[in-house]
């Protein structure tokens, strides 16, 4: 089969300004909705009962209803907000705010009752089980996923520079910085919930936006073997056309996976395939627009030496 574009031969270094206009109204659209949402809300992001501490009850009802109806019901009970109601499998979690044992145990009780009110009795539902989580722990687990996404940059520098050179590995790590703070923004803009799902799809675009970088920077490194003068724009344009064949299969095939989750997999794991998709989309901009143009700048900024070669004399040669 003939390869797609196997004769690629476009500019991409060319159109690197345009990207990062592109990318710097990205991120003021973010600022611009952060301080939006932080003065009517309180909070530029919409946490979940992960972080900001909650009930979740899980129940069984025996009689016909709809993840709509319940969450109607629970949201006439609690105005405020920060309430959630997801279907999963025969039973539905509904998640309540709260923040002391008390608080969990008033919740609960006023669930049930509502229950008990709409359904006619107590035999036309069950409740699994309860749990609470604190607003503590919620902090606890928004440090350390802040923690791990510090780390993960970190281990990646080492390793790039490692692998390629230093120069590399802060070039991939400021492309990653780019996926990770846009993929923020998109939490931000459309005030997706943030949860333990929300962070584990971050982390593991961090992951994919690493390795297609990685992918591109392996082929500049062995496109510039052995050339002692170099057009670094000439083989950075001719690396990122030789691995986009590559580049454009991994992503569709990701795409149409997650796209499957997002339109079949329920509410429960729609917010996790949103920020999944939004995340591949920019690992794969970011590995062409960002990665490859800023190791460019760094390599203008801080050249590396140049490497001559030393002609050995033979064995008894006399030096005129």
């Amino acid at each position: 089969m003939r390869r797609l574009f196997s004769d690629a031969n476009y500019d991409f270094i060319a159109m690197r300004k345009r990207a990062y206009m592109g990318s710097g109204i990205a991120l003021l659209l973010t600022a611009v909705f952060a301080i939006y949402w932080q003065a009517t809300t309180g909070s530029w992001l919409k946490y979940g009962v992960d972080f900001t501490g909650g009930t979740v009850m899980q129940v069984e009802v025996f009689k016909p209803t709809s993840e709509g109806q319940l969450r109607a019901m629970v949201e006439a009970v609690f105005p405020d907000g920060g309430t959630e109601v997801t279907k999963l499998d025969d039973r539905y979690l509904i998640r309540t705010p709260t923040s002391t044992a008390a608080d969990a145990t008033s919740n609960g009780n006023t669930v049930r009752a509502v229950l008990t009110k709409t359904f006619g009795g107590e035999t036309a539902y069950k409740v699994h089980s309860t749990d609470n989580v604190s607003a503590k722990v919620g902090g606890e687990l928004a440090q350390k996923a802040l923690l791990a996404i510090l780390v993960s940059f970190g281990a990646t520098l080492i390793y790039l520079a490692i692998r390629f050179e230093w120069r590399f590995g802060l070039a991939a790590v400021l492309a990653t910085a780019h996926d990770v703070l846009l993929t923020i923004g998109v939490i931000v803009i459309f005030r997706l919930d943030v949860s333990l799902e929300s962070v584990a799809a971050i982390l593991t675009v961090v992951g994919y936006s690493l390795n297609d970088t990685v992918i591109i920077f392996d082929r500049i490194r062995e496109n510039m073997k052995g050339k002692r003068v170099m057009d670094l724009k000439a083989i950075l344009n001719q690396s990122i056309n030789e691995t986009l064949p590559r580049t454009i299969l991994t992503v569709t095939t990701t795409l149409s996976t997650l796209f499957a989750l997002f339109l079949l997999g329920g509410d429960i794991i729609r917010t996790f395939a949103t920020i999944m998709i939004v995340g591949i989309l920019l690992g794969a901009y970011s590995s062409i627009f960002v990665a490859s143009p800023a190791l460019l700048e760094i390599e203008r900024r801080w050249p590396r030496p140049v490497q001559t070669t030393v002609r050995k004399r033979a064995p008894g040669a006399v030096r005129a």
